[in-house]
């Protein structure tokens, strides 16, 4: 939820709002959409889409963290996604998303 850090992370420009109701984009555009939910440090929901998808298609991301031992584990799940862009997008979240989050992570210890 922080614009600096997140386009730091995926290399390309990102924007977000940290307010419910409040908007992202990121990847240029690629992905936007608008904060549901925040819950500090244990969930955030949001309205999704890719710039590609039929217009005003949106599909629902929900971010959720636990305590795990030292660290923080997140289960992330995505709904509504048409159905001929779920093998790009589910790929697309660990080559430019997940990967690259885990590289930062480790160069921040």
């Amino acid at each position: 939820m922080d614009s600096k850090k997140h386009s730091k992370f995926t290399g390309d420009k990102a924007s977000v709002s940290q307010k419910v109701g409040g908007k992202f984009s990121a990847f240029g555009g690629y992905a936007q959409g608008k904060n549901l939910e925040l819950v500090l440090g244990k969930k955030i929901v949001q309205t999704w889409r890719a710039s590609d998808w039929p217009e005003d298609f949106w599909s629902t991301t929900t971010y959720e963290f636990k305590k795990a031992g030292k660290g923080t584990k997140l289960t992330f799940t995505q709904v509504n996604i048409p159905t001929d862009q779920m093998k790009s997008i589910k790929k697309g979240w660990v080559d430019y998303y997940w990967t690259p989050m885990k590289e930062m992570f480790k160069e921040n210890k």
